[in-house]
């Protein structure tokens, strides 16, 4: 088993993308695509397992962790940079792990490339409107009436409170204290360095961008079938709980695990998702 090694790539564009390595390069790959406000770090616990079944690669977005800032700020533009490692990698076939704002980002590799995904594992990652519950109200004002109001409202997470609620809102107490406060103050520290939060305000302005492509997305799904496994906790603060059925209308077929965990699943439930991770990708084998 070849260990985690952290790299850098120079992109076409000149800025540079940091990523981590794990395991046998000749193997399928598997993508670990993380959400706000975290980045591969947040899949530390998790590496070395799916390494031995797995060739791992687990990107900092641009804007996150150690990867660069991206001149021009999108989804669609993280998911090209995405696109250009794996390419650069020679990587073929491959399973896709969505999470949050990895979401929009594995998708859009996961559509330009559909017969070259093995599955998708889904960790409360949205890509139906079931998913904006109530909590969504002051974004959704901002996406249909971008004033400065609605936008102060739909960019008030940007803050440290903000980013340790992505880590402990609504999750039961015994829960949350299981994570270590460092981990959300390592995130905002590097919110805090030069244009890391114009690349937070950017995403929050063009993730309405994804949501109009839900339909898409469920074309998609509907005609590929991708085998798919969720792992979700249950108490996640972001998106609704009423997305999980959603994900199953959708993907009939797909295994399926709630967790007593909150949205950064992995920071509480590594130890459980690992196995049922490593057996989904060791069943996906081509």
């Amino acid at each position: 088993m070849r260990p985690a090694t952290r790299q850098r790539l120079r992109l076409s564009g000149g800025t540079e993308l940091s990523f981590i390595t794990a395991g046998d390069a000749s193997r399928p790959a598997v993508l670990l695509l993380h959400g706000f406000p975290n980045s591969a770090r947040g899949f530390r616990e998790v590496v070395p397992e799916l390494s031995q079944a797995a060739y791992v690669i687990a990107p900092d977005l641009p804007g996150f962790g150690e990867s660069d800032v991206l001149p021009e700020v999108s989804f669609p533009a993280f998911g090209r940079a995405i696109t250009e490692l794996l390419d650069r990698l020679a990587v073929g076939p491959r399973h896709v792990y969505l999470h949050d704002y990895g979401a929009p980002v594995g998708f859009h590799i996961a559509m330009q490339a559909p017969d070259q995904v093995l599955g998708l594992i889904i960790q409360n990652a949205n890509a139906h409107r079931s998913g904006f519950g109530p909590q969504w109200a002051g974004t959704l004002a901002y996406w249909s009436q971008p004033s400065p109001e609605n936008e102060a409202a739909a960019t008030a997470h940007l803050t440290f409170e903000g980013t340790r609620d992505q880590y402990v809102a609504d999750v039961p107490p015994d829960v949350a204290a299981r994570i270590p406060a460092e981990r959300w103050e390592e995130d905002w520290r590097v919110m805090c360095l030069p244009g890391r939060m114009d690349t937070q305000r950017a995403l929050v302005a063009d993730y309405p961008h994804y949501a109009a492509r839900f339909d898409a997305i469920a074309e998609y799904l509907a005609h590929w079938q991708p085998p798919s496994l969720m792992l979700w906790g249950r108490h996640d603060a972001f998106f609704d709980l009423a997305e999980t059925l959603s994900w199953m209308r959708a993907l009939p077929r797909m295994e399926a695990h709630l967790f007593d965990a909150g949205h950064l699943l992995l920071e509480t439930h590594a130890a459980a998702a690992a196995p049922l991770m490593l057996d989904f990708i060791r069943r996906q084998r081509r």
